[in-house]
């Protein structure tokens, strides 16, 4: 089970998420997708990917914020839990992609462990968001099987 948590404020991270989701699914993965994820409703014993934009100065999107506080003020036990991050960001800022620093932060904080992967994309750069994140799957696999 790969559960899928998303931090998008204007919607590129969304979809990025929705991408990655599909080919994950193609590829013969159980995957959820959430939106507005919430502690009590994801599986502890599975894959957390979190798809995240940075918003501001360095902030998480609204829609993940409260589970970011969940884990600050939560001491859950999240040491069955494996995970990854992609985060979608301006490198014209200083802030660059610190939004999933900050969630790979909570979780380790909290026992998850890292895959050893993470992916902070600009989007700046010309290539689009979806589609380096689906390049970058081929890793994600590989460190899955």
């Amino acid at each position: 089970m790969i559960e899928i948590l998303v931090g998008s404020q204007m919607g590129a991270a969304e979809y990025t998420a929705e991408q990655v989701a599909d080919t994950l699914v193609q590829a013969g993965y159980e995957v959820r997708l959430h939106l507005t994820p919430e502690l009590e409703q994801l599986t502890r014993n599975a894959i957390w990917l979190v798809i995240t934009s940075t918003y501001g100065a360095g902030d998480l999107p609204d829609n993940i914020q409260p589970f970011a506080d969940q884990l600050a003020q939560d001491r859950s036990d999240l040491t069955t839990v494996s995970y990854a991050v992609i985060t979608l960001g301006d490198s014209s800022y200083d802030t660059f992609c610190l939004a999933g620093r900050k969630m790979e932060a909570l979780l380790q904080k909290n026992g998850a462990q890292a895959l050893g992967l993470a992916l902070n994309i600009d989007v700046l750069t010309a290539e689009l968001p979806e589609d380096q994140a689906c390049a970058w799957l081929t890793e994600f696999i590989k460190k899955l099987s």
